[in-house]
């Protein structure tokens, strides 16, 4: 579709969470249809996880973005789908690809949100292809389970905190679940979350830098739970590492079902969003130091020190490769 005006960030760019969401329609709407090709219960796919992916290039206004998914491996109970966001601008004709994203589904019976079906296989054109599948799998499975058992932070307002702090530029944002938000289960649909998710954390790296900001790239997005309809939910940003020219924002959502409802507030999602600052032209600039005053924001910074030099270096071996 043709980007709107009011598709547009302070930058004057489209909003990541934008594209986030356009990525998520486009592999929920595969994953169902896949689900859905052999003769059973109804069921529609549900989003449980988005890899890290990278914003390339950014889209602008005027331009329209083609959005295209593919299944490139499935489990018993899971669909893995590869999406790919190519901008066009039609005036010139000139197109490049913006946005890859790997994400993962599971379906869900219209007449029970609570069974998971069986999810029909597809056909692989070598053996390789599902092997290295498989392996994807298992790896993100793991690390949902390892990212769900350490979520149990939440972000309480500080009084007068320091300039360039955590508690500075922290920010939440709270959110009633009405039924445009939500798929025909009456739960969340998964890109209208990271859209309110990319929103909170473009808040607390403006609040930081006190520039223009735009999302570099998301590191893995684990959806823990459902968020039901009549649901109130709060989604919570901090800083957890700054480098010289980027930020790591750390993004949780947090449910309250009291609608008809008794149960607990609980962790719904969880993911790492990275920002870098931009001058008026457009230019990359230097990143305030994140000061960090507690032991955890201090752990919290090297891991995110860790996680950022990881990338890093996987970066370079890539580039390396390339060349060669």
């Amino acid at each position: 579709r043709i980007m709107r005006p009011d598709d547009a960030n302070v930058a004057g760019n489209v909003h990541g969470g934008t594209i986030l969401k356009m990525i998520e329609e486009a592999g929920a709407i595969i994953s169902t249809r896949h689900c859905n090709s052999q003769a059973g219960e109804p069921c529609v796919a549900a989003l449980a996880r988005v890899e890290r992916t990278d914003f390339l290039s950014p889209v602008c206004i005027g331009e329209v973005a083609n959005v295209s998914a593919e299944i490139t491996y499935t489990s018993r109970h899971s669909v893995e789908v590869q999406v790919n966001v190519m901008s066009e601008n039609i005036l010139t004709g000139a197109k490049k690809v913006t946005n890859k994203a790997t994400l993962w589904y599971v379906p869900l019976s219209l007449k029970n949100v609570n069974k998971v079906l069986e999810v029909p296989p597809i056909q692989y054109a070598r053996k390789e292809q599902e092997d290295e599948g498989k392996k994807r799998y298992e790896e993100q499975k793991l690390d949902r389970l390892e990212t769900k058992q350490r979520n149990g932070d939440v972000i309480f307002p500080v009084i007068n905190p320091e300039p360039h702090t955590v508690s500075y530029s922290q920010s939440s944002l709270i959110h009633l679940v009405g039924p445009s938000d939500c798929t025909l289960l009456g739960f969340v649909h998964g890109g209208v979350t990271m859209k309110l998710m990319d929103e909170v954390a473009g808040i607390v790296a403006a609040r930081h830098c006190k520039t223009n900001i735009v999302t570099a790239s998301v590191d893995a997005i684990n959806f823990h739970e459902k968020i039901k309809k009549g649901s109130v939910i709060t989604i919570s940003g901090r800083m957890t590492f700054t480098s010289n020219k980027s930020m790591e924002i750390e993004v949780f959502v947090d449910a309250d079902p009291f609608v008809d409802e008794p149960r607990e507030r609980y962790r719904a999602v969880s993911a790492f969003f990275t920002y870098v600052s931009l001058s008026k032209e457009g230019k990359p600039l230097p990143v305030p130091q994140l000061l960090t005053e507690t032991e955890d924001e201090k752990r919290r910074f090297e891991e995110g020190k860790g996680r950022y030099l990881q990338t890093k270096a996987k970066r370079q071996a890539q580039m390396q490769q390339a060349a060669q």
